[in-house]
């Protein structure tokens, strides 16, 4: 059941309701009688799991992403020395 906010036109309280979407929006303040108005107001949601953007598409391409993490745990080698390649024998 969704969560209603009314504001009453005489006093300014606001006021929260649970109610069905099959019932009739409040008419009167519970505090002083006087007439209400249905306020519209943000609704408070939480994207979870995988496969948000905040999870998977903000941090770029995951397959490139995956390749990184593992050849950043590889220690790194030194590069190997150039061997000259043997001379040419000439028949001379």
């Amino acid at each position: 059941m969704p969560i209603y906010e009314y504001q009453c036109c005489a006093c300014g309280q606001i006021t929260e309701e649970l109610q069905k979407f099959s019932d009739p929006p409040l008419t009167t303040c519970a505090g002083c009688g006087g007439a209400v108005a249905k306020l519209i107001s943000h609704s408070a949601f939480h994207l979870k799991g995988s496969g948000w953007y905040v999870t998977e598409y903000g941090k770029g391409n995951t397959c490139t992403a995956k390749a990184n993490e593992t050849t950043a745990e590889k220690p790194s080698e030194a590069p190997k020395a150039a061997t000259p390649a043997p001379a040419a024998k000439s028949d001379e």
